[in-house]
């Protein structure tokens, strides 16, 4: 991998054909979300009648691939390109506000595709 290619992020702590070469360290990307009037009222709305509410998920589902991308960016600002042990963590802010941060390990990887590594029993 070179810089101009994309970081790939994982959520296992390893990435498949390579082997982690230098560990730069705990990273994260974060973004804080609300709902406007207008979408809270339509939430609300339909709360009353159950179900899915729509407007929330796609909120959130907007805010971890905002958090995701500053996670990518971050990694790349530090030189890394791969990031292991992915996750995700949210919490409320003042019961309006939505906290989602998408943290893991920023690596640097290198390709193992072509290394074989012979295992003597003897």
């Amino acid at each position: 991998m070179d810089g101009d290619q994309d970081v790939v992020m994982v959520t296992t702590n390893y990435v498949p054909g390579k082997k982690i070469t230098k560990v730069i360290g705990t990273i994260w990307g974060i973004t804080v979300r609300s709902r406007g009037l207008g979408g809270n009222i339509m939430a609300g709305l339909r709360s009353i009648a159950g179900g899915e509410i729509k407007e929330y998920s796609k909120m959130l589902s907007d805010a971890r691939n905002t958090a995701m991308e500053r996670l990518r960016d971050a990694a790349k600002q530090l030189g890394a390109n791969a990031v292991v042990e992915m996750r995700f963590d949210s919490s409320d802010i003042g019961q309006v506000m939505t906290e989602i941060v998408a943290y893991g390990t920023a690596v640097v990887v290198s390709d193992v595709s072509g290394e074989v590594e012979r295992v003597s029993l003897s």
